[in-house]
This record gives C-alpha cells, structure tokens and sequence, in this order.
C-alpha cells in the first residue's frame, strides 16, 4: 500500500471497481508467476518521494522483465545489476550534459530522495514478458497520479521521453507545469534525438527558473 501523503491523496482510487480487479489480478499473478518488481518494492517510488516533495516526473512505461532489476522506480535498477541500455544511454547523456561521471550502479534513489518521482504507467510485469500487465488496470491508476499533480498548485517538470509517454501531455496542466520531452532513450531511438537532448540541465533551468532547489543528478 502507498505511504506517506500519497495515501490521502490516492485514497478514491483504491475503492474503485478497477482498482478492485487490479488488486485481485495481482494477488493471483503474485501467487502463480515470478511477477517484478517483487511485491515489497512496488511502491518504492511512492515511499522515496511522497507529493508534496515532488518537483521531477520521470516517466517510464513497463518496469524491467529480468531478474534483479525492476525495484519500483522508472529506469532504475538494484546496486550490482548490469545497466540496461535505456538506463545506459541516459548516464552517458548525464555524462555529456552536466559533466556526472559515469557510476557503477544504476540505482536512482539518490534521484528519487531529492524530488524526482520516478513512475512507470505500469508498475508491475511477469518475468520476461514485457507489457504482460498493461491494460489491467495500472494506467487508469497512473493517469489519476498525474492528474493530482498537474493539479497541484506548486509546479512540476514532467519528462516525457518517447510517444507513449507524451500522449500523457493531456493531463497535464502546461500553463502550470513544465514538459521536457524528446524520443525515448532506448536504443531504437537515443541517436535520433535522445542523445545531445540535455535533459538534465533542462530540468534544472526550469526548476531555478522557477526558485525551486535544482537537482544533484550526479550519482558519483
């Protein structure tokens, strides 16, 4: 269950029918798959960032499908796991954007504790088949985030990397909010525009811009 403030301010969500099939689809998945992220790090960026603290929306789409990696933040992956390449590419832009030396790990807690909410559209999958939960209700669930977000009066950059990502534009308030976007960071498409994007400095423009404390974004 969500902690901190996201609890009061989701609190309609989980007595909805959808959210009830949700819950009863995962309590079976749990039960008979191999399902990531494991079920006590499902709400890992709920717990790391509550709302009010929120300043950055990463978001991501499904969470990773091998072993080890999926611990319920966007694009992040647990200390000692090999970083996948869309994670990959983002250190490597980090590196050409804001100078961060390359880390080892690819855990983005550090991230996560300053402000930057790292939210998947789907927070769950069954080992080794991506997208195996989407369309059971996660999307409805996420969606309401953003919109409690974009209905928040103190403004958040929304980083939307990719088409599936952007078509979350719609709800988002963008005479309050800022959007920093460009195609996805995998390697289908990091070098037609991800790659040289300066995402990170963008955010970071925006937030003082707005005299908000900008992110530490190096890991090392």
């Amino acid at each position: 269950m969500v902690d901190h403030d996201w609890q009061q301010v989701l609190k309609t969500e989980f007595d909805k029918p959808y959210y009830t099939q949700l819950h009863e689809f995962l309590e079976q998945q749990y039960a008979n798959e191999t399902v990531y992220p494991p079920k006590d790090d499902l709400w890992s960026a709920f717990e790391k960032t509550s709302f009010k603290n929120v300043k950055v929306v990463i978001l991501g789409q499904d969470p990773y499908h091998g072993p080890g990696q999926a611990h319920g933040m966007s694009f992040s992956v647990k200390a000692g796991i090999k970083h996948p390449p869309s994670l990959r590419n983002m250190l490597k832009e980090l590196n050409d954007d804001l100078g961060c030396e390359l880390p080892e790990e690819g855990m983005l807690t550090k991230w996560a504790q300053q402000g930057v909410f790292l939210l998947n559209t789907v927070l769950t999958v069954r080992a080794g088949a991506a997208h195996s939960h989407k369309g059971q209700g996660w999307e409805l669930f996420t969606d309401e985030v953003i919109r409690k977000l974009s209905q928040r009066q103190t403004p958040v950059v929304f980083v939307l990397w990719g088409k599936p990502a952007q078509l979350k534009r719609r709800l988002i308030d963008t005479s309050r909010h800022a959007i920093v976007e460009s195609v996805h960071p995998s390697p289908l498409s990091a070098y037609r525009g991800f790659l040289g994007s300066k995402p990170y400095s963008k955010i970071n423009e925006q937030l003082t811009q707005w005299g908000i404390q900008p992110i530490d974004f190096c890991l090392k």
